[in-house]
């Protein structure tokens, strides 16, 4: 853990090493993340820490505007022929990688190529799409099957994983292999030599950056200019320690400040800037028992108390939580009631207690993993180490750091390998605002996210949402999608919170959605 004294040691270390920093501070941006950066490659794994590095360094297709709609970012444009079958996307001029080289169509062919085998989404496209090709050096091509109306909205997605354009050389990496060089086109560049593992990360302005023309800056969409010449993030896991560099301007904007310190946060704007929210899960891994059988997921539903969750991770105030939640975002339009009576029905752990063991579990250890440098995450691992205790699971509670969690949720492996059962984590409102883009919902066993769930029903059910005409229909497909969800159980939701993030008076330009770093200026 990185204590006080180490902190000061480090962030002096940061503010002495580069002269940029030493004659121009009004020009760095020190931003406490809400968990170490252990993973770089925005395609190998969904951690929203990985997400937002991602963002900063690499650049994608189509931006999300304040309305949730796909506007175009690195492409100038696109048309479609044959009916909506044939797209092409044309590249703006002047797109050019960190390297000095220039963007080329066939490396964002092969970028979308790689991130269509992991994110739920680009797999769907993937399965549309008949033939993906680079017509010259700034036309992409797809032939499609048949018409998919999201294709936009699926290369601009801001949820993980983003569909990040890389290098060609980089993008025919295996998808299921991590790739460890950052070379991106965003407007910030990845500083390689001076991260510290477990203490720093640190990009700078990419002079050669060209925003678009024209609009503004909301969420991921519009001219991303670069007020500040470096962002430093300094990892600060012990809560206390971040409030206080905070509080005296060594840091100046904290991502996720725990809600029972904000009140602490005296001079500070602290606000919410993403209306969707983060919604909690308890994921399974359902390829080892005990949860490969449903009948013993579905016990779960006896006991899971969402408020129970949300107020560990947030108090007692009724504005920071929403529950209860059921497969799809509160307030955007595929979210409905189907099924809910199973988790606002009494909680009964002695019923749960028989109903357990008459689906055959005998006792075996459930490791259950927490993160210890994430206190929301911890929150929720912490309350269903207890809701599966008291449910009469043995419960091995193992707690390391995000960053480990990250890395050992990937494995395949049996327990005694070093193979997991559950786990917690937090998605954004947008990454479960529909079947399209919700990893968590996808029922395709091996190529699922992880956990691996399988369930031919939600997959028929996704497919025909996919190809639903209008948005009724798709509301239809989407009720059907939640009462299938409540039997097969792919996970258990935990309620939704909404999320704060603090930052300094002289810091403006903070654009609602996700964090990033264009249009952020300090004075």
């Amino acid at each position: 853990m990185l204590n006080r004294r180490r902190f000061m040691a480090v962030s002096g270390a940061a503010l002495a090493a580069p002269a940029l920093a030493q004659g121009a501070n009004s020009r760095v941006l020190k931003f406490i993340p809400q968990a170490d950066l252990t993973v770089l490659d925005p395609i190998w794994t969904t951690a929203y820490v990985t997400r937002n590095h991602g963002l900063a360094v690499f650049d994608t297709l189509y931006g999300l505007d304040s309305s949730f709609r796909a506007q175009p970012q690195m492409a100038a444009g696109h048309v479609t022929e044959d009916d909506g079958k044939r797209w092409k996307i044309t590249l703006r001029p002047g797109l050019k990688f960190h390297d000095g080289t220039p963007v080329l169509a066939r490396d964002c062919v092969a970028s979308i190529g790689r991130w269509g085998k992991r994110d739920a989404m680009g797999q769907s496209l993937l399965s549309y799409t008949d033939e993906l090709t680079a017509l010259d050096d700034t036309t992409i091509q797809f032939r499609l099957k048949k018409p998919f109306v999201l294709l936009p909205d699926a290369l601009g997605k801001v949820g993980s994983n983003i569909c990040a354009i890389m290098p060609e050389r980089l993008a025919k990496t295996d998808a299921f292999t991590q790739v460890t060089e950052m070379v991106g086109s965003g407007p910030f560049r990845f500083k390689a030599d001076e991260r510290i593992v477990g203490a720093r990360v640190v990009y700078e302005k990419f002079a050669d950056y060209v925003p678009r023309e024209g609009g503004e800056a909301q969420w991921t969409s519009g001219p991303k200019r670069a007020y500040v010449d470096r962002v430093e993030w300094t990892i600060i896991p012990d809560q206390a320690t971040a409030a206080s560099a905070m509080q005296t301007g060594e840091m100046d904007w904290w991502e996720q400040p725990p809600a029972d310190l904000v009140p602490t946060l005296r001079g500070l704007t602290t606000t919410i800037k993403d209306p969707t929210g983060l919604i909690g899960t308890l994921r399974m891994n359902q390829l080892l028992p005990p949860f490969d059988n449903p009948a013993i997921r579905k016990v779960l539903l006896k006991v899971v108390d969402q408020t129970d969750f949300m107020q560990a991770v947030t108090g007692t105030d009724p504005k920071l939580m929403h529950a209860p939640v059921g497969y799809f975002c509160p307030k955007l339009p595929m979210a409905n009631d189907v099924g809910l009576e199973a988790l606002t029905s009494k909680r009964d752990f002695e019923a749960a207690k028989k109903e357990l063991a008459a689906a055959g579990y005998k006792g075996e250890k459930i490791v259950l993993m927490g993160a210890s440098d994430f206190p929301t995450l911890k929150a929720l691992a912490d309350v269903a180490a207890d809701m599966l205790s008291r449910a009469g699971f043995n419960v091995d509670y193992q707690v390391m750091d995000w960053g480990t969690v990250v890395q050992r949720r990937a494995k395949k492996d049996p327990i005694a390998q070093g193979g997991w059962n559950a786990f917690c984590t937090f998605w954004a409102g947008l990454d479960q605002a529909n079947p399209a883009v919700s990893s968590f919902l996808r029922g395709n066993g091996a190529g699922a996210a992880i956990g691996w769930p399988t369930s031919e029903k939600i997959e028929a059910l996704r497919s025909q949402w996919l190809d639903s005409p209008d948005v009724a229909s798709q509301k239809t497909v989407a009720a059907e999608i939640q009462k299938q969800a409540f039997v097969d159980l792919p996970y258990l939701p935990l309620g939704q919170y909404f999320v704060q993030t603090s930052y300094r008076p002289n810091i403006s330009g903070v654009l609602e959605g996700v964090p990033v770093f264009w249009n952020v200026k300090k004075g």
